[in-house]
């Protein structure tokens, strides 16, 4: 299969994850550019950041346009993040791939395992700035330090810490996303190697177009439904970079 047909079609699922579910882009992006499309680490994450900001911009949109996005809560999770992601972006250089990898599967796991708990009925909207804020500095950190959009752990966060309901916090993570991996790039500028752009182009076009059908998916599946699809794939992608820093 060429390169070209390979990048469309994870671009295309990368943008469905992004659209339906308001996180797992990165999480999906980085594995696929490195053991599909043959990026180096560095340009995976690298590259992976330029993906999602402009994939996930898209997806706000359109949740946006459905009322679907919490502002006052994703602008204080935003906020809160941009400073801890410039900086853990800057201390990821200095670590080994291993290390980062390892590192990467772990908080994949467990934010697969926490969306699996039972939650019961959806709680009602009610935005804690505290904890708002708590969290999203904690996120940012995450962000800079994985070179990964954040949404799989925005996510279950803005659900139980926040109270926000599941579609909700779908739309609303998407802002925080494009906002983190914008923060998290700044510091990657001169780390990215070679970004094949030939390849990146098609990529993010089809995640693009692949958002928009993410976004009419999301309004047929309850909000359960999506949290059990967003945690089995994390856990797959978990065991997958978990096996290869192990082998």
């Amino acid at each position: 299969m060429s390169t070209l047909v390979l990048a469309l079609i994870a671009g295309a699922v990368i943008g469905l994850a992004l659209g339906a579910l308001g996180g797992g882009g990165s999480v999906l992006a980085v594995p696929a550019l490195i053991y599909l499309l043959g990026f180096s680490p560095a340009s995976a994450t690298t590259a992976s950041l330029i993906i999602v900001t402009a994939t996930s911009a898209t997806a706000l949109y359109a949740h946006a346009r459905e009322g679907a996005v919490s502002w006052r809560a994703g602008v204080l999770f935003a906020a809160a993040g941009i400073a801890p992601a410039f900086l853990a972006g800057a201390a990821a250089g200095h670590l080994p791939a291993q290390v980062l990898t390892g590192a990467f599967s772990a908080v994949a796991a467990v934010a697969a395992v926490r969306m699996l708990r039972p939650t019961g009925s959806e709680p009602p909207e009610r935005v804690r700035p505290a904890k708002a804020v708590g969290a999203g500095a904690g996120l940012g950190a995450v962000t800079g330090f994985l070179g990964v959009g954040g949404g799989f752990l925005a996510v279950p966060a803005l659900v139980s810490a926040l109270g926000l309901r599941m579609k909700q916090a779908v739309g609303t993570s998407l802002l925080v996303i494009t906002v983190n991996s914008l923060a998290a790039l700044t510091t990657r500028t001169n780390a990215g190697g070679d970004l094949r752009w030939e390849v990146m182009a098609p990529f993010t076009g089809a995640a693009i177009l692949g958002a928009w059908d993410g976004k009419r998916l999301a309004t047929k599946i309850t909000g359960e439904t999506l949290q059990r699809v967003f945690a089995f794939v994390l856990l797959s992608v978990a065991a997958v970079m978990l096996i290869d820093v192990v082998v």
